[in-house]
């Protein structure tokens, strides 16, 4: 491999600049994981045949969601019971199994805040069979209906008391029931049973053609003049309620009707008495309502706080990982270069074979060697004749009588690694004090 295709010892595979766009692509996927899961994006589509705001099929509103948004209203749509504390008209949606005690705690939560509109349910419905589906004949949210059912806790509000509520079915080849109301007129779907409602305590807004009640408001003094088409003599203790008895006024089966849509468009706007709050159509009660979680509640104060240090933290600790705390570590190479892999092979050698006393009487010739050299002995090859005036040139520097001899004797004789290290270290300090 040439030269120019290795990369330099060290060197980073990756760029900070690509390293940083992937730790920042991570982080969007994170975050954006979270977000998914707070909002409840991951808890599958609510277009289930349900009769609520979400709700496509010929029982669902969302059809009446969409058209009040289209007329300039701020439409929301509540999988929380937190919808139940804001301003604005709250429409409730209850299924056919819903509680009695959670609608009223809706009811409850919200009079003193805006008005509420209940429509009761009535329809069986079923999702759509998968093959007719699967045929292309059938839209997602589609359903089949196979009669109706009046609920039972229509009976049990304390808020409205007994509200009589029955259904009636005409013969197959009716052209639909008679409405009439607010101005207005037109018929219900054709072949469909109608359910209407018998209370005192209700006020009729719309009527079917004999006379009983479609779509009212309780009577309780709260209800606006343009409501109630009474003068309002004090303030209201609490903002109105209306109660849709026939449903078929409102979902989408009834706006496939110009009549019935805009007797729903003059039903939301009475019930707002022209005012601009939002409109929240409620799904809590069609079953749909998103439980709080750990990751909803880290976003909620109190905890808000402590999620943002956490956040923080892991922002600074990301920033100083592409800080380097000193430069880079090379690595070494695993064979040296020259002279030092000569003497580094060698001492490994003699530590692995423990023959380190061997090493005093080499080192202290060789020491030997070169002070004659330096001192440009005769070479005479008479080690003891070298080492006596080796010893007094040592003497003439100050370390004493035969100083060279003493070291050179220790070296020879040391045994341990450590004696052996301190031994050469005199005797090399000696050597510079002799050549120096």
């Amino acid at each position: 491999m040439s030269e120019a295709a290795m990369s330099p010892v060290g060197a980073n595979p990756f760029t900070v600049r690509t390293a940083l766009m992937l730790v920042l692509f991570g982080c969007v996927v994170f975050v954006a994981l979270l977000w998914m899961i707070g909002n409840g994006l991951a808890d599958g589509d609510a277009n289930n045949g349900g009769a609520h705001a979400e709700g496509r099929g010929l029982n669902g509103f969302a059809a009446l969601a969409d058209l009040v948004e289209r007329r300039g209203a701020t439409v929301r749509r509540s999988r929380s019971k937190a919808a139940f504390d804001g301003p604005g008209l709250l429409v409730l949606t209850p299924a056919v199994h819903a509680k009695a005690r959670d609608i009223e705690e809706a009811i409850g939560r919200h009079r003193h805040l805006g008005p509420t509109l209940l429509v009761l349910p009535k329809w069986l419905a079923f999702p759509v069979p998968a093959q007719v589906a699967a045929a292309g004949k059938a839209k997602p949210g589609w359903v089949m209906v196979a009669g109706g059912q009046s609920p039972e806790w229509a009976d049990e509000l304390a808020s409205l008391g007994s509200l009589d509520v029955r259904i009636e079915q005409r013969s197959a080849d009716d052209r639909g029931w008679r409405w009439n109301g607010l101005g207005r007129s037109g018929r219900l779907p054709a072949k469909a049973p109608e359910q209407s409602l018998s209370s005192g305590a209700i006020a009729a807004l719309v009527r079917d053609a004999r006379g009983q009640t479609l779509a009212g408001y309780l009577d309780d003094g709260s209800a606006p003049p343009r409501l109630s088409g009474r003068a309002c003599e004090a303030e209201a203790p609490a903002y109105p309620l209306l109660v849709v008895a026939e449903p078929d006024l409102l979902d989408n089966y009834a706006l496939a009707d110009r009549d019935r849509a805009l007797l729903a468009l003059e039903l939301i706007a009475r019930a707002r008495d022209g005012g601009d709050e939002p409109v929240t159509f409620d799904l809590t009660l069609a079953g749909l309502e998103r439980k709080a979680n750990l990751l909803t509640l880290a976003f909620t104060p109190p905890f808000l706080a402590a999620t943002l240090c956490l956040l923080l933290a892991a922002a600074t600790t990301g920033w100083r990982a592409f800080l380097r705390f000193g430069p880079p570590l090379a690595p070494s190479r695993s064979i040296a270069f020259g002279k030092r892999a000569l003497v580094s092979n060698a001492a490994a050698l003699i530590v692995r074979s423990r023959r380190l006393h061997l090493l005093g009487g080499p080192y202290a010739e060789a020491a030997r060697q070169r002070l004659a050299r330096a001192f440009a002995l005769p070479r005479t090859g008479d080690a003891a004749a070298e080492a006596a005036a080796l010893d007094r040139a040592a003497r003439a520097a100050g370390r004493g009588d035969h100083a060279f001899s003493q070291a050179a004797a220790r070296l020879g004789q040391a045994r341990s690694e450590r004696e052996l290290v301190k031994a050469a270290a005199d005797l090399h300090a000696l050597e510079r004090t002799l050549t120096r």
